[in-house]
């Protein structure tokens, strides 16, 4: 049979994707069938090009209560309590509506939570756009930001940390990943899976309409320039009404009626209908026509394809329906029977009595398209790797270079951004944004849980399978600067077509370098999410994975922040540098350049130097703690001044580099695995021995103090600056971006 080429073209099928349909089924599908294989095939909902790949993370371990396959992971905290938490992207829809799409992202990241039987209690966000010289990148940019905090602010979950990135390949596809962590009962945690002949199936939440409709299909494609003629596809949603559905859900949670629960997100009524039959080794039957809808007329194919927000599909115990119709009913919320459990292991949709979908599930889960897609290494790395110091000309003045890299949007302060998102509620949150990794308090108990999520693009640009290590390494260190000793990690993988060899190429090396760090940090994945092709016009984003890591803190009371606090202390450098600015943000902003091999990572070492920062924080002898990262030493050591009215006066170690570059590599080089700390002066010989015992190295380079920022290489001065001068540029460098006059250009 010859299908119509538009056809399948607009379903994003292939023609032999549509004949294995053909097998599967023994004729042809309805239009309702086929809408459902597409989603269900789409490479968002399916993982048909990454799944081969993402066998080789680690995903166990002694603290691993769930891993990947559920809503999100969870891992033991003590105390009896699990940490669920989970990272998800909404990048296509944030392009084309950036208020909606990434307001409906924070919404559905923070069902994927409650779904599991947890509060969710805190959110981050890791967030990527072009320049912001660009009047369209900066109403995308304050679009997102505006939906993160509208729909964050209004449920009354805290945003308490998260990284923004800047760079021309994300100009028409900025990514917008959200972190959503909460707290559940260990054993009390809830599957999305239907089981249980004849138990009831339940629709509930918000009515269905027809925003959203092959959602996940369009994020399965590439961008060009009608891409603003999929806005329909994109979902709106209504934060009160989740508040709503999350405290009914947890509230017929602990009535013991539920068998099993699901948001309705991507591929909407269609995943979660066939998932939990999936999941549960059974089949389910519904009929459309008994689904609360907001517009008249809608066909049993809008109904199934919708990705209307704040949605749920519950499995019922037979013989408890009141039980459960009463709780929603209390929260004035639809709570609708459209069918029950089978044990045919099929997926039948009936619309007034007519069956219009009767689909084998394990074909649209288990028996999805699995590619094992064509790799090879990309022609422009051999050049890219490349770096002459010679080439990049006479070194400039390091004072100068300091002044130009604070007031990259990259460095900058993001307190323009956070400054609109409620950090504070539910008095929880014990480390503010900005000054270090989220960290919240477990209530209840002494503990608390540190939250970091982190990447850079240019590094896995460059190396991706050390610059995917680099990113865990990265996310694990924030959270061990405030205590936290890493548990479990999430990831959001943000990469081109992986129809193109060189793109699947990044993308398992990726995936290769995250397992490689992860099993050396003994930090195990717990779910995730791939986000494919993130191309406009041919040109795809930076690689971007992005880590979300969480640690576990005992003492909440001994948790330190990046600020210095105290006149007098001694400030400590732990790690060494190395001439290494390949990739920096250095290059980046002074020489235009991406180029070079990112800095080099010893994992045992970074393993020794997190250790030593929970060891010394539990036993209070640090005062504070930031690790060097974008903008290297210099960067790191103006933030510890920020905010605090403390400066400080260093003298770093020289560092051998070529055509005189030596003192900017010290400065402004972004070698790995380097803590500044502070200590009471008394404490520093504790602190050394520590740092013996781990075999880190470590020195003491300066003193807190006076009202300037002073840092000498080898005992020559290299920057000199005020404090209030510093802080001023860098404080007030993306604000100045949405002035009035700038704002309307």
């Amino acid at each position: 049979m010859t299908p119509d080429p538009l056809l399948l073209q607009q379903h994003g099928l292939t023609r032999g994707e549509y004949q294995r349909i053909l097998e599967m089924l023994g004729r042809e599908p309805t239009l309702t069938e086929l809408g459902i294989f597409s989603v269900m095939w789409s490479e968002h909902c399916s993982y048909k090009s990454s799944r081969v790949h993402l066998r080789k993370l680690p995903t166990t371990g002694r603290r691993v209560l769930q891993g990947p396959g559920e809503n999100a992971g969870a891992v033991d905290i003590g105390d009896g309590l699990a940490a669920v938490f989970k990272i998800e992207s909404h990048n296509h829809p944030s392009f084309i509506e950036p208020y909606q799409g990434a307001a409906t992202g924070v919404g559905g990241i923070i069902r994927d939570i409650f779904t599991m039987g947890a509060r969710p209690i805190a959110l981050l966000n890791s967030l990527r756009f072009g320049s912001l010289d660009d009047p369209h990148v900066r109403r995308t940019f304050a679009g997102v930001v505006a939906g993160i905090a509208g729909y964050g602010n209004s449920i009354g979950i805290p945003t308490v940390g998260g990284e923004i990135g800047f760079d021309e390949s994300y100009t028409g596809n900025p990514l917008v990943n959200v972190f959503c962590l909460g707290i559940a009962r260990a054993d009390e945690i809830v599957k999305a899976s239907a089981s249980g002949e004849g138990n009831p199936v339940y629709y509930v939440g918000a009515r269905t309409g027809r925003d959203g409709i092959h959602g996940a299909t369009m994020a399965s494609a590439e961008f060009d320039d009608k891409s603003a003629e999929k806005r329909p596809a994109v979902q709106v949603g209504d934060p009160f009404m989740e508040k709503l559905l999350l405290e009914a859900c947890l509230e017929v949670m602990k009535t013991g009626a539920l068998v099993g629960i699901q948001d309705m997100g991507a591929a909407g009524l269609t995943c979660s209908t066939c998932e939990m039959g999936a999941r549960g080794g059974a089949g389910v039957a519904i009929d459309v026509s008994l689904v609360p809808q907001r517009e008249t007329g809608m066909t049993p194919y809008e109904i199934m394809l919708s990705e209307s927000q704040e949605r749920m599909l519950l499995v019922v115990t037979r013989g408890r329906e009141q039980e459960v119709e009463r709780v929603f009913e209390k929260w004035d919320l639809h709570a609708v029977r459209i069918g029950e459990v089978t044990t045919d292991n099929r997926l039948r949709v009936q619309h007034h009595g007519e069956v219009v979908a009767d689909i084998p599930t394990a074909a649209l889960t288990d028996e999805a398209p699995l590619y094992e897609r064509p790799m090879a290494e990309p022609a422009y790395l051999a050049d890219a790797r490349q770096l002459s110091m010679q080439s990049l000309g006479r070194p400039g003045r390091p004072q100068e270079i300091f002044g130009r890299l604070l007031a990259s949007p990259a460095i900058a302060s993001k307190q323009w951004v956070y400054r609109q998102y409620d950090h504070m509620v539910r008095t929880n949150t014990l480390v503010v944004p900005g000054m270090g990794a989220g960290v919240v308090r477990v209530k209840g108990t002494q503990r608390a849980l540190a939250l970091s999520v982190d990447g850079n693009g240019r590094f896995v640009y460059l190396d991706p399978f050390l610059g995917a290590q680099l990113a865990v390494a990265e996310a694990a260190r924030n959270v061990a600067c405030v205590g936290g000793q890493p548990i479990g990690a999430t990831n959001c993988l943000n990469f081109g077509n992986p129809e193109r060899p060189e793109i699947m190429w990044q993308f398992a090396r990726t995936v290769e370098g995250i397992s490689a760090a992860c099993r050396a940090l003994d930090i195990p994945i717990t779910g995730g999410n791939v986000s494919l092709y993130n191309e406009t016009d041919g040109r795809a984003v930076l690689p971007t994975p992005v880590l979300g890591v969480v640690g576990l803190i005992e003492e909440a009371s001994r948790i330190v922040r990046r600020a210095f606090t105290s006149q007098g202390d001694a400030i400590v450098l732990l790690g060494t540098g190395a001439a290494e600015l390949g990739g920096s943000e250095y290059l980046k902003v002074v020489h235009g350049l991406v180029r070079g091999v990112p800095p080099a990572l010893d994992l045992a070492r970074e393993a020794a130097l997190q250790r030593l920062l929970v060891a010394a924080i539990s036993r209070a002898v640090i005062r504070s703690a930031h690790d060097c990262a974008d903008g290297g030493f210099a960067v790191a050591l103006a933030e510890c001044c920020f905010g605090t009215g403390l400066g400080a006066a260093v003298d770093l170690p020289p560092v051998e580099a070529d055509a005189g570059f030596g003192p900017i590599a010290a400065l402004f080089g972004e070698s790995a695995s380097r803590v500044i700390v502070s200590v009471e002066p008394q404490r520093t010989a504790d602190l050394l021995a520590l740092a013996a015992d781990e075999g880190v190295p470590a020195g003491v380079i300066g003193t807190v103090g006076g009202e300037r920022v002073r840092m000498r290489v080898a005992g020559s001065g290299a920057i000199d600056e005020p404090l209030a001068d510093a802080e001023r540029i860098w404080s007030q460098a993306i604000g100045r971006y949405f002035e009035p006059q700038r704002a309307i250009a």
